[in-house]
């Protein structure tokens, strides 16, 4: 568990110890049609009944977290629907499906015209940009279990994506191997989590207003870089995929930080001899909250979104093939035969193999 994270009120230890309860429980039932794609980032299932033998339905869903709170205090709710998607569609990529859909649940406190109209603008510009239709959804009052910050605008935001992928297609991560280039697509800011964390080190600890302007983020206020919409990599990596680049592993950077590259591959460690730049957020929210660069690099993505990991022979024509999509894509390191090592070794930040968190030098 992240010390300044726990002490913020986000216990990710017991959060997975309760996912693991859920997933114990939901064991039981009828047969399996899941690819078993253990730790990864969606869920993969068969058609019954051979109606397409080699077609997989993949599933994912996710929300925008405590960022809800932030649009809130700023008043401003037409970008978080984009960070909805994203969280969504960028999960489906890792397993190689196309998204084709989003369905959003909205729950509200008070079911206003236009912050409704606000947020669906935004899952508008969302669902354009990962080239998906939003066929349907829910919207719910709950004017007993939200309040907003201020009220009556509290909500939460909510979807879930479906894609479909061969099943002979799909990257589970198997085919990486230690000298694997690993090749990172910049982050936009600190995309949809961490959010609780950074609230607490900016406004609470820092005593920053939403509306300050550091002079580091270039003019740009506190709430506009925490509301920085959620970078969409879907384009760039389905047009990767149809590409001769032999994909072996993809990786979404969400929480977690980089703990997430264990959830591809095996018997393979993950060295990051060159970080992307990080956006300036992050260096105001390590100074404010007094938050270890190891902690840091545990709950944030730090300036990558995304990883591709691809041979190393191909490293530059992947770059380049990305770079067309989202400027600033670099390899950041290489695949080792350290099994389950995550090693910074400019930063001294690194996780031994069965550690559950990062520890710096």
């Amino acid at each position: 568990m992240s010390d300044a994270y726990a002490a913020a009120g986000v216990d990710t230890e017991q959060a997975d110890r309760g996912v693991a309860a859920i997933v114990d429980v939901l064991k039981t039932g009828r047969p399996s049609l899941s690819v078993p794609l253990p730790g990864h980032y969606a869920s993969i299932m068969q058609l019954p009944g051979g109606l397409a033998p080699n077609v997989g339905i993949a599933l994912a869903t996710d929300s925008v977290g405590s960022k809800v709170i932030v649009a809130e205090q700023m008043g401003r709710f037409d970008t978080i629907g984009i960070d909805c998607v994203a969280m969504n569609v960028n999960d489906l990529i890792c397993v190689g499906a196309e998204p084709l859909a989003l369905l959003d649940y909205i729950a509200v406190e008070q079911a206003e015209p236009a912050l409704l109209e606000a947020i669906g603008r935004g899952l508008a510009v969302g669902a354009a940009a990962a080239g998906v239709e939003i066929p349907g959804g829910e919207v719910c009052q709950l004017p007993e279990v939200l309040r907003g910050h201020p009220s009556p605008y509290g909500f939460d935001l909510v979807g879930s994506a479906f894609g479909i992928v061969a099943l002979d297609k799909i990257i589970d991560g198997a085919a990486a191997r230690p000298g694997d280039a690993m090749i990172g697509i910049p982050a936009s800011g600190v995309h949809s989590n961490g959010l609780t964390l950074a609230r607490q080190a900016l406004l609470d600890e820092g005593g920053l207003a939403l509306d300050a302007t550091p002079q580091s983020l270039g003019g740009q206020t506190v709430g506009e870089a925490l509301l920085e919409p959620t970078v969409i990599y879907v384009k760039a990596i389905l047009e990767l995929l149809r590409s001769t680049i032999d994909v072996h592993g993809l990786a979404h950077i969400t929480g977690g930080g980089l703990l997430n590259l264990r959830r591809i591959g095996s018997g393979i460690g993950y060295s990051i001899t060159a970080p992307l730049p990080s956006p300036p957020i992050y260096e105001l929210i390590a100074h404010f909250g007094e938050v270890s660069p190891a902690e840091m690099w545990e709950v944030f993505n730090m300036g990558c979104g995304f990883v591709v990991m691809v041979p190393a022979d191909q490293a530059d024509a992947t770059v380049a093939l990305l770079e067309t999509f989202h400027p600033g894509a670099a390899v950041i390191g290489k695949l080792t035969d350290q099994d389950d090592l995550i090693d910074v070794p400019g930063m001294g930040i690194r996780a031994e193999k069965g550690a559950e968190k990062l520890t710096g030098a």
